[in-house]
C-alpha cells in the first residue's frame, strides 16, 4: 500500500525515515480489520449511560462519583463497569507507568505545544471523528475552554502517581470515558447521524485514535520540538498510555504493546481515518481563533501577543502536518515564525544533550517541570474554572 498524505509531508514523513525502524506500512487485510472496529463503541460504558438516564435527575451521576470514591457498592450496570476498571491488568507494570509519567512531566508547558498543534489539530483531519464534536458544537463554539479542558485533563492523567486506584488521573480517565459514552447516546439519537458515511459515533477506531494522537504523537511531537528520550523512556510512555486507554474502554487488540505497534496503527488511522472535510476547516478556525484569544483584552499588546500566539502555534501544526494538510485545514503561513521554531528546536536539543550528561540533571528537570504545570492548572483553575467532572459536558451531551 501506498504512504497516506499524513507520511508524504512534514514532520511524519521526517519520522517515518528518521525514528521508525522498520516497514510500518499496512495492508488490505489489516485495514479491514480495523475498519470493524469502526462498529464497535464501548459496551459497558453505554450500559452505564443508559442506566444514568433511568434514574432520577443526578442520581446516576452522583452514584457514579461515590463508586469512584469507593462509598458505595455500585448497582446494576455501575458494579459491571466498576469490576472491570478495578480489575488490573495483568500486563501493568507500576514502575513503567511511573516512569513514563516523569519523562512527561520533564517537557513541563513545552509537552501543550504537541497536544494543541499536533494531536487536536492533526485530529481534526480525521473528518469521520470530527462528527460528534461538530454535533454537540462544544468544540467549535466553546474552543477556548475545551482545549483548557483538555489541557487539564492530560495534566491530571499524566501526573506521577495520578494513576493510582482512587488518585485524580484515575478518576480522569474513566470520567471522560463515561462523557463519551454521553456523546455516543446523543449522537445515536440524532435522526441525521449518516451511519455509513461516518460509521458508529466514538468508536473504538477513534478512541484508539485520540489514544495515540496523545502518547506516540506526543513524544514525536517533543522530540521534533529538540527534546529528548531514551529507548526506554519512550517506551515507557507509550506503556502508560496502553493504560490509559484500557481504563478509557479501549480493545485489547488496540493497545499497542511497543512503539512499531504504535507507528503502525498509527499508518493504518492515517490511511483510513485521517481524510479531512469542511468540518475539519470549522474546527482548525476555531482552534486557531482561541490561540488568538491570548491577547483579548489587553489592547495593542494584546494584538501583538494574539498575532504570535496564532504565528508560534499554526508554525509548529504546518511543520508536523505538511504543506497540503495544513493548506486544506487553511492554517496561516509565516515562513519567519517556521524558521524561529526550528531554531528554538536546535537550542532545545543542545540543552537536552547537555542535560543528559550532568548527573542529577534529568531529576532536577522532572521537577522544574512539574512545578511548572501545576502553577499552569492553577492559573487555569483561576481563569477558567474548568469543569474536572465533566458534568456540563455529559447534560450537553
Amino acid at each position: 500500500m501506498e504512504d497516506p498524505e499524513l507520511f508524504r509531508q512534514g514532520g511524519f514523513r521526517l519520522a517515518s525515515r528518521l525514528f521508525v525502524g522498520g516497514d510500518i506500512r499496512g495492508d488490505e487485510r489489516q485495514v479491514a480489520r480495523l475498519r470493524e472496529f469502526a462498529q464497535v463503541q464501548d459496551r459497558l460504558a453505554d450500559d452505564v449511560v443508559a442506566w444514568m438516564a433511568r434514574q432520577p435527575k443526578g442520581q446516576g451521576r452522583r452514584l457514579f462519583e461515590d463508586a469512584l470514591r469507593d462509598r458505595v457498592e455500585a448497582p446494576g450496570p455501575l458494579k459491571d463497569f466498576f469490576d472491570q476498571v478495578n480489575a488490573k491488568p495483568y500486563w501493568v507494570d507500576d514502575e513503567r507507568v511511573e516512569r513514563g509519567a516523569r519523562a512527561i512531566t520533564r517537557a513541563g508547558l513545552l509537552g501543550l505545544f504537541p497536544l494543541g498543534d499536533m494531536s487536536l489539530m492533526g485530529g481534526y483531519l480525521a473528518s469521520r471523528a470530527t462528527k460528534a464534536l461538530v454535533g454537540t458544537g462544544e468544540i467549535e463554539y466553546r474552543a477556548t475552554r475545551r482545549l483548557v479542558e483538555t489541557a487539564a485533563w492530560w495534566i491530571d492523567v499524566t501526573t506521577p502517581g495520578a494513576l493510582k486506584h482512587g488518585e485524580p488521573g484515575y478518576a480522569a480517565a474513566l470520567r471522560i470515558r463515561v462523557v463519551h459514552a454521553h456523546v455516543r447516546a446523543a449522537m445515536n439519537g440524532r435522526d441525521d447521524w449518516d451511519y455509513a458515511a461516518w460509521d458508529r459515533p466514538v468508536n473504538q477506531v477513534q478512541t484508539a485514535g485520540t489514544l495515540l494522537l496523545f502518547s506516540l504523537v506526543y513524544v514525536f511531537g517533543t522530540q521534533l520540538l529538540g527534546l529528548r528520550y531514551s529507548a526506554r523512556e519512550r517506551g515507557d510512555i507509550l506503556h502508560l498510555w496502553r493504560y490509559i486507554g484500557w481504563l478509557m474502554g479501549v480493545d485489547d487488540e488496540l493497545l499497542p504493546t511497543s512503539e512499531e505497534d504504535a507507528w503502525r496503527l498509527l499508518w493504518l488511522l492515517a490511511a483510513t481515518e485521517f481524510i479531512p472535510d469542511d468540518d475539519s476547516k470549522r474546527l482548525a478556525k476555531a482552534l486557531v481563533e482561541a490561540n488568538a484569544a491570548v491577547g483579548e483584552g489587553r489592547g495593542a499588546v494584546g494584538k501583538v501577543l494574539s498575532h504570535v500566539s496564532v504565528a508560534v502555534h499554526s508554525s509548529i501544526s504546518r511543520l508536523v502536518l505538511g504543506k497540503t494538510n495544513a493548506d486544506f485545514l487553511e492554517l496561516p503561513n509565516d515562513p519567519v515564525a517556521q524558521a524561529a521554531i526550528v531554531a528554538v528546536a536546535g537550542v532545545n536539543f543542545a540543552a537536552e544533550t547537555v542535560r543528559r550528561l550532568i548527573p542529577g540533571a534529568t531529576a532536577l528537570q522532572e521537577r522544574i517541570g512539574c512545578a511548572g504545570r501545576r502553577g499552569y492548572v492553577k492559573r487555569l483553575e483561576k481563569i477558567f474554572a474548568p469543569d474536572t467532572s465533566y458534568a456540563q459536558h455529559m447534560r450537553v451531551a
